[in-house]
């Protein structure tokens, strides 16, 4: 028994964690934006903030607390460095933690950058009924992260189960 489901857009915020990227070259907030919209989803904010762990939690915090954003998706602040700080940002937010979206996306990048992607800490979670995805910032790791795990769990037509699906029953108590 086949049964069609037709596409359900969401609105995704876009937070891109830099010292440097401007609206201008901002490469990989860009992309996401670009392949988000061509997927049928609708763009609700796009910020650049700076690598600052308060300045990132309050963005988040906002999109969070809006009922019409649905997902934020970040890019950059994953890595090592000592400014790097979205997970720590972001994790005390979440009130659950997708643990299999960071180990999916470093098996998948293991393909492309190979031991180096163990230098990776995307984390995913829901806050509040929203879905968060923070990616690292390279524009090749948001092409990866968004077309082998996140557009597919962002499409109510993906069989046998997706994220979508789960929206209505993320409140209960």
């Amino acid at each position: 028994m086949s049964e069609e489901r037709k596409f359900i857009p969401l609105n995704i915020a876009l937070l891109t964690v830099s010292d440097t990227r401007t609206e201008a070259d901002d490469k990989s907030g860009l992309k996401l934006k670009g392949l988000l919209e061509d997927a049928g989803h609708r763009l609700a904010d796009k910020v650049i903030v700076p690598d600052d762990i308060y300045r990132i939690r309050e963005v988040v915090s906002k999109w969070i607390a809006d009922g019409d954003v649905q997902v934020v998706i970040t890019t950059g602040g994953t890595g090592l460095t000592g400014r790097d700080g979205t997970p720590e940002a972001v994790t005390p937010l979440l009130d659950k933690v997708i643990d299999g979206f960071g180990e999916m996306f470093r098996v998948l990048s293991y393909e492309t950058i190979g031991t180096s992607t163990l230098q990776s800490r995307t984390i995913a979670g829901v806050a509040n009924g929203t879905f968060i995805f923070c990616l690292p910032g390279s524009t090749g790791a948001c092409m990866d992260g968004w077309g082998k795990l996140i557009s597919a769990q962002l499409d109510y037509r993906t069989r046998p189960c997706n994220l979508v699906e789960l929206m209505p029953r993320l409140h209960e108590k």
